[in-house]
């Protein structure tokens, strides 16, 4: 019979947006580095089913699963730290449990009990964990929000239930420890009532994770631990850094990994080398590489949200050092060059443009400008689902002449609707049953042979994941070839146009799928890989910076 798995749980307190999802990945990578088999758990108290149907500018970004789940972005930097796939069993909701409690009883599953909030939703989320956890050594779970809110009481009272039963758990509690500008003191008092919170749920942190500004030194450790009654060593920094997969290293320098494993009973080994490379490779770049992202998902009132965006970030973050260079991302607001297309010009000084995915009219005009110019300039592009079809716009209008070319999802009535629904979706469309629509997911392409795009894979069948409506309309796709719009990349039934690529440009590459989800920290993309290496080469090589005309 297995062994049971062993659970660690992450909660924060005070404020949100600590990085918890770090502090998870981070304990995952060093569990794994130890070779123990580990799975990792979202949990996000929204009543949302998934993250699909939430606006990027206040969730974050939606990451997609290789089975079609639409997660939080935090199963995203699991993937990336840990170098696996997850399930979209992996990111759990309130909404799933509540939606599966009442199914249940719906179907008389309960055997006419009165079905209840405790014990049964508690009941469910237990169901869950032990579901995703079979077959691994750890279950890492990370309670999304601050303690004392309280959409997250029915977890804490699973967690609080299965350790009363004899489950090993270790409590980790992420805290925020201010340095007020007028003291110049680090202060402990909110992470003292944080933890005071998490024991009225019932629950004892076992370990604390002290998220501040720089290391916590001596004094405040041990006043964190006479109050909130953990032991000093168990208290480790998480200080502000560079890059956010040191964190790994700086936790085990603290001596995490060797507690961790002491509370469970077991032993440990170094096993970080690789990892140590990896961020060496970041701290000592040989080149730099200035990339621009032109996208609309990132202007919140005053703020910026990268969020939005996350993914794509990282996997032009691993590209760029791949290639031993520091990336240098700018955002820049497709809306801007719809008011300003002189401010077209200002894209030659990037070594590099990204359009990324997206959704609805906003900005449109803005993207294919910049499409337009950086493919009569040469500049590397390199366009990501919304970012294909686009450019597939942008083709058809300037290059084979087909004036009002569109995406049906902008102008229905487009007089060239090169981007469209398929047939078989539009029924569900007009009844309404969006979910039916979106291909979401992982899906195989066929390559051709002795293109850019095959050549960076170097496999005959590349596997990417989509999330997306609109396809290429067949009814364009000769007129467009024959203009010189290379598809480079079909579905296996040959019916969808997956990637496409122009010969005679230095980088010009777009694809359906969003291959940013399958970037992996140790492992980049192929592609993001190839767009880098360009960006290099043109850096290496380059030219006048052209007026707009």
């Amino acid at each position: 019979m297995p062994t049971p798995p062993k659970y660690v749980v992450v909660t924060g307190g005070v404020i949100s947006g600590l990085g918890k999802g770090v502090v998870t990945a981070s304990l995952g990578t060093i569990l794994q580095a130890q070779g123990y088999q580990v799975s990792m758990v979202k949990i996000d108290p929204y009543i949302n089913i998934d993250a699909g149907t939430m606006r990027p500018t206040e969730h974050g970004e939606v990451f997609v699963t290789a089975d079609g789940g639409e997660t939080d972005q935090d199963i995203g930097t699991y993937e990336r730290f840990l170098g696996k796939d997850f399930s979209k069993k992996n990111n759990i909701t309130t909404g799933q449990v509540y939606q599966t409690v009442i199914r249940r009883e719906r179907n008389l599953d309960y055997d006419g009990k009165c079905v209840q909030v405790i014990p049964h939703i508690p009941m469910e989320v237990e169901r869950r964990l032990k579901e995703i956890g079979g077959g691994a050594d750890f279950v890492i779970v990370e309670v999304g929000g601050t303690i004392g809110d309280y959409e997250n009481i029915l977890f804490l009272e699973a967690f609080r239930n299965m350790h009363l039963r004899g489950e090993r758990i270790a409590f980790v509690h992420v805290v925020y420890l201010p340095v007020p500008k007028n003291l110049g003191e680090m202060k402990t008092k909110p992470a003292q009532h944080s933890v005071r919170m998490l024991n009225e749920a019932g629950i004892q942190p076992t370990f604390i994770i002290a998220r501040s500004e720089d290391f916590i030194d001596d004094v405040r450790k041990e006043k964190i631990s006479t109050f909130c009654n953990v032991k000093p060593d168990h208290i480790i920094a998480d200080p502000d850094t560079d890059t956010v997969y040191e964190m790994p290293l700086i936790f085990h320098r603290q001596g995490l990994t060797k507690n961790l494993l002491d509370f469970f009973g077991l032993p440990t080994k170094d096993g970080l080398g690789a990892w140590e490379q990896f961020v060496q490779k970041i701290k000592s770049p040989h080149h730099e590489v200035k990339i621009g992202i032109v996208g609309k998902y990132f202007d919140i009132g005053s703020f910026t949200l990268e969020d939005s965006y996350l993914s794509v970030i990282e996997a032009v973050k691993h590209a760029a050092w791949h290639h031993q260079a520091k990336p240098r991302i700018q955002w820049l607001n497709a809306k801007e060059f719809e008011k300003n297309p002189v401010s077209l010009s200002s894209l030659a000084q990037y070594d590099g443009i990204i359009v990324p995915g997206g959704f609805g009219a906003t900005g449109v005009e803005g993207k294919i400008a910049a499409i337009t110019y950086c493919r009569e300039q040469r500049i590397p592009y390199f366009g990501l689902c919304y970012g294909m079809q686009m450019a597939v716009v942008e083709f058809a209008r300037n290059v084979c002449g087909l004036k009002g070319a569109h995406t049906t999802e902008i102008d229905k009535h487009a007089p060239h609707p090169v981007i469209d629904i398929l047939a078989e979706q539009r029924k569900n469309i007009e009844e309404s049953n969006y979910g039916a629509t979106m291909r979401l997911g992982e899906y195989p392409a066929t390559l051709k042979a002795g293109t850019l795009v095959h050549r960076l894979y170097g496999t005959q069948v590349a596997k990417e994941r989509h999330r997306h409506r609109y396809e290429v309309n067949p009814a364009y796709i000769d007129r467009l070839e024959k203009a010189g719009l290379n598809f480079s990349g079909v579905s296996a039934d040959r019916k969808l146009m997956e990637y496409i690529e122009l010969p005679d440009h230095p980088f010009f590459v777009a694809t359906q799928a969003h291959p940013e989800f399958t970037s992996k920290a140790l492992k980049p993309n192929p592609l993001y890989l190839g767009f880098i290496r360009a960006c290099l080469e043109r850096r290496a090589a380059p030219v006048a910076i052209p007026s707009h005309r």
